[in-house]
């Protein structure tokens, strides 16, 4: 199976055979139960969805339960769909609903990509959010942090569309490939993946399997 729900737990070290020190993210990856198969004769498309975050019934409303007892899955949080080329035909000729997806999926040394949503830095200016630099700070200049002329002269006579400027930063989803997981604990529900995972310590993420 390519692909698992997690909850990023916060980062640690851990200490190699080698002697090494790994600076590693911590995962709470599933179980996830699989609560339904899109094929692409229903569908039109292939994907398998997967569960996760156990919560109460209250939570969630019928329709939400209705469709999670149908896959005898407790009542859950968090439903996404997998699309990926893996998840298509192959795995989701394996995979069934009801059936649960595990850490024991993965493998050490595995490379994965996670999807988060990064944290939210709110409202910035062009230095922060754009490495812009900053103007002299000496001499009576007053363009210390201004981001300086964005319009052109007599054509187009506008700001033109996409321009780097000021703005909303953070809180977008965001994809970091190549990461190695390092450790699998499977009793504990618990990957160990070397590097930072987008978004902060509690927060949902997507882990898939890298290439």
């Amino acid at each position: 199976m390519p692909a698992i729900l997690a909850k990023k737990l916060g980062m640690t070290q851990v200490f190699q055979e080698d002697g090494s020190v790994a600076r590693v993210t911590v995962l709470e990856a599933g179980p996830c139960p699989v609560t339904a198969i899109r094929t692409a004769e229903r569908d039109g498309y292939e994907a398998v969805q997967l569960a996760f975050g156990q919560t109460k019934e209250k939570h969630l409303t019928k329709a939400e339960l209705g469709h999670l007892k149908k896959a005898d899955a407790p009542p859950m949080r968090t439903l996404v769909e997998f699309r990926d080329t893996q998840m298509g035909t192959g795995e989701a000729g394996e995979l069934q609903v009801g059936e649960t997806v595990t850490v024991e999926s993965f493998e050490v040394g595995a490379r994965v990509k996670i999807a988060g949503t990064s944290k939210g830095k709110g409202f910035q200016g062009t230095i922060k959010r754009h490495n812009f630099a900053s103007g002299p700070k000496s001499h009576g200049s007053h363009n210390v942090r201004a981001p300086g002329s964005i319009g052109a002269s007599a054509w187009p006579a506008r700001v033109m569309k996409g321009i780097r400027g000021p703005g909303q930063m953070g809180n977008k989803r965001v994809t970091q490939k190549g990461l190695e997981i390092v450790s699998v604990d499977a009793g504990e529900n618990l990957l160990l993946v070397r590097g930072s995972v987008p978004g902060p310590s509690g927060s949902i993420v997507e882990v898939r399997t890298d290439g």
